[in-house]
Formats: C-alpha cells, structure tokens, sequence
C-alpha cells in the first residue's frame, strides 16, 4: 500500500521536477531575446487598448451621443470622455513607444540601424505633416470621401518610398520582417500623431465647453463644428488605417511577401 502511494506520489512530481530542472520550463537565458518579448507584451497589452477605444468610438459612441438630448450630453460627456480619452491617448503613446523600440531593437542586428531607422523617421514624419495639412483644409473636411482618397494615395507613396528606399540595403533590413514592420509602423505612428495632434487636442476643448454650457449656460462657440467634423474625420482615419496597419504587422511574421 505504502509503496503504492510512493510510486503515484512520484508519478505526479516527476512532471514538476521536469519543470523546474528546466526540461520543459526553459526561459530564454539571453537578453535581447526577453528584452523584445517584453517590448512586444507591452506593444500588444496597449495596442489592444488604444485599438479597442478607437473602435469604441466609432462604432458605438458615436451612434449614443446623437441618441442622446442636450442636457444628458451635458451629465454624460463631462464626465465619461476626459475617462475614455486617458486611456485612448496614453494607450496610443505606450504602443508607438514599445513599438518604435522593438523596431530598433531588431534593427540592432546591423551596422547601419540607425541610417535606417532615421531614414523611416523622416520618410514618416513628411507623410504625416501632408497628412495633416490636408486635414485643416476646410473643403476637405466638408468632404470626407475627397480626404479619403488623398490619404490613400499619401500612405501607399509613403509605402513605396519605403519599399524603394529598403532596395539599398543587404541582409534583415532588406527582410519581410523588417519591411513589414516599417510599413505597419508607419501608419501605426500616423495614427497615433492624428491621436495627439488633432483628436484629443479639439475634444479637450469640445469637452470644455460642453461642460460651461452645462454648468453655467455659456454657449458653445460657433467653431465648436468644425472642431467636431475634423475630430471625427481623424478618428475615422484611424479607423481605416488600422486595418492594413494590422495586416502588416501580423505579416511581419506569418505572410513573407517582401525582401530578397
């Protein structure tokens, strides 16, 4: 009987000292291999974040807010967007950060990681400022389907200047992976700039004055529409660019379709 229970009582720790010895709990040992799944863990817990609330807004609040009177806006926005946005923009923030050092991270495998990672930056940085640009014109707000179409053509240039620009370059810089990631992050960094450049600074001052008219009957000012429209315009931009946004950072890994 004795021996018995011995022998079970060793059938169920032999699965545990296996484990502990390391034979199948084996985590990594060196560092850059931790240090980029921590940077991806963080990318994705605030990437889901950020993406979830962007959905959110487009397509539930939205639809709630024009169901709702003038008085409940005035209770409910005061209170629940300054909430919402926290998370929205921080969560932004915490996934171009991760993401942009995971970038240079495995970009690190050669010599001239930062050209290349400056070279991104600027090819970025010129999409985002003809971006925004189109976006104060005010008969490209009036019509959504016209800044569509230009954002389309303004992120596929950005695209295939980075595709030409990679044709330069030898080894994983040149790679799908690298390529891929380039691309996704690209608009990922698009989007997050239209987050703190346009979105939450004309919601800051819409939540603003929706809570003066509440509380003391100051009149919303006149401007306080087109503020609407081109924070709305933005945020549906967003929209639409996460999907290839999520296309390609899912490639980088799972659909070789660039790179020698």
């Amino acid at each position: 009987m004795v021996s018995t229970a011995v022998a079970c009582l060793h059938g169920l720790l032999t699965p545990a000292t296996h484990i502990v010895s390391g034979r199948i709990f084996n985590l990594p040992q060196d560092l850059r291999t931790n240090v980029e799944m921590l940077l991806r863990w963080v990318h994705f817990i605030a990437g889901i974040t950020w993406i979830g609330l962007l959905y959110y807004f487009n397509f539930i609040n939205g639809a709630l807010m024009k169901a709702l009177d003038g008085p409940t806006k005035g209770k409910v926005i005061p209170q629940l967007m300054p909430r919402v946005l926290w998370w929205f923009r921080y969560g932004a923030l915490f996934t171009v950060l991760a993401g942009v050092l995971y970038y240079i991270v495995i970009l690190h495998t050669i010599p001239t990681t930062w050209m290349i990672f400056g070279r991104w930056v600027l090819i970025v940085l010129v999409t985002y400022v003809i971006i925004f640009a189109i976006q104060r014109k005010v008969w490209a707000v009036k019509q959504g389907w016209v800044l569509a179409a230009l954002v389309v053509l303004v992120v596929a240039a950005m695209a295939v200047v980075m595709l030409l620009t990679a044709g330069d370059t030898e080894g994983f810089a040149n790679s799908n992976r690298a390529l891929s990631i380039s691309i996704g992050g690209g608009l990922g960094t698009i989007m997050f700039l239209n987050v703190w450049g346009i979105i939450w600074p004309h919601q800051k001052r819409l939540i603003a004055w929706t809570a003066d008219n509440a509380e003391k009957g100051t009149a919303v000012p006149a401007e306080a529409a087109a503020l609407t429209r081109r924070a709305f315009l933005s945020s549906r931009m967003n929209t639409w660019l996460s999907i290839p946004m999520l296309f390609f950072m899912a490639a980088a890994s799972h659909y070789p379709m660039f790179g020698k």
